[in-house]
């Protein structure tokens, strides 16, 4: 089932379980649901990030040397969902850590700790039959990237696999934040809407990779669904547990959110 956006609430955040420590990561996904991300990505350590850049990089580093793993990651799924039973909660890995856990152990383990989707970053579309097959069987929604320089067959292939919504990179590259919103990403979420259907009312489709502010996510909401916002709420929890400690981070963090909102609340009224 697609993950709904209501379109004055259309935030997705992301964080690296683990980072400054799994009671801090449960607390800050709780302060971000309660400042009104719809969606929460629960990132999964892993030791070659090749897709993020440096800042998500050093929070997975972190997490990893923690020892934070993939079961810890569904056991904060299950936390989440018992303590905020309507938020959207996805799994958010590369392919490989899910591989090592176990194909059908993992959906079967993410199902039943609540999570709603998964996106696995370096699964492409056109190898996932045994993934999609599986997901199916679990009642998870895959959600696959999109990005600028894919051809129309891929994008339909996307579009028509995809479940939850579609994750529309608004550049090439690697994650982090950025000054300016690029053409690129209203192009491709327009592109992507020839198979998912007009805003609001077909597949939601979610724009990401360096949306780091208010204006960003107004833009945003011009056109997509919902602003995935990432690099830029890893480096304020970083900043804030190295500066104050990892109890502030939450509440930085619900700020930062809130702030968010605000334009984007203006524009849909």
């Amino acid at each position: 089932m697609p993950i709904r956006f209501d379109p004055k609430h259309g935030l997705i955040v992301y964080l690296t379980v683990g980072d400054p420590s799994l009671d801090a990561t449960r607390a800050i996904a709780l302060a971000a649901i309660d400042a009104g991300a719809a969606v929460i990505e629960l990132g999964v350590p892993f030791s070659d990030p090749l897709a993020d850049g440096p800042v998500i990089q050093r929070a997975m580093e972190r997490a990893v040397a923690r020892g934070v793993r993939l079961a810890d990651v569904l056991q904060m799924a299950r936390e989440i969902r018992a303590e905020r039973p309507a938020a959207g909660l996805v799994i958010f890995s590369y392919l490989n850590p899910i591989l090592r856990y176990g194909l059908k152990r993992f959906a079967d383990d993410a199902a039943a700790a609540g999570v709603d989707g998964v996106l696995a970053t370096d699964m492409i579309v056109e190898e996932a039959g045994e993934y999609l097959a599986e997901l199916a069987r679990a009642g998870l929604a895959p959600i696959f990237l999109a990005a600028p320089t894919s051809p129309d067959d891929r994008l339909e292939a996307i579009a028509t696999h995809s479940k939850g919504f579609v994750y529309a990179i608004s550049r090439t590259g690697i994650t982090g934040t950025q000054q300016t919103l690029t053409s690129n990403a209203a192009a491709l979420v327009a592109r992507i809407r020839r198979w998912t259907g007009p805003q609001g009312q077909g597949l939601p489709v979610a724009v990401g990779f360096g949306i780091s502010n208010a204006e960003h996510v107004a833009q945003v909401a011009e056109f997509a669904d919902a602003a995935v916002v990432g690099s830029a709420i890893v480096e304020l929890i970083e900043r804030a547990t190295s500066q104050n400690g990892a109890e502030t981070a939450p509440a930085a963090v619900a700020r930062f959110i809130k702030g968010l909102r605000l334009p984007q609340a203006a524009l849909a009224r």
